[in-house]
């Protein structure tokens, strides 16, 4: 199974709020793809992990990694993935 990090994109959220924009702040991410929504759905096990001496590339001190499929909604397009 493929790893999953899922991580709050603190830039959508300032600029949502600069904009009154409803943009989808959470990013789900593999080795393949990033896919973003409003609301995730993690279908098994997952830990959340904070390493603010080591973050992810984006910058993120903070994630939930999982290996269990993940739904991704999003609310703007009514559209659900699982990854």
């Amino acid at each position: 199974m493929i790893k999953k990090r899922i991580h709050i994109n603190q830039h959508v959220i300032r600029s949502n709020k600069k904009k009154q924009e409803n943009n989808p702040v959470v990013t789900v991410k593999t080795y393949k793809s990033n896919d973003y929504g409003h609301e995730v759905t993690i279908l098994g096990s997952s830990k959340v992990i904070y390493s603010p001496k080591k973050p992810l590339a984006c910058g993120a001190k903070v994630w939930i990694e999982t290996k269990a499929p993940v739904e991704v909604k999003n609310t703007l397009t009514g559209n659900t993935k699982v990854v």
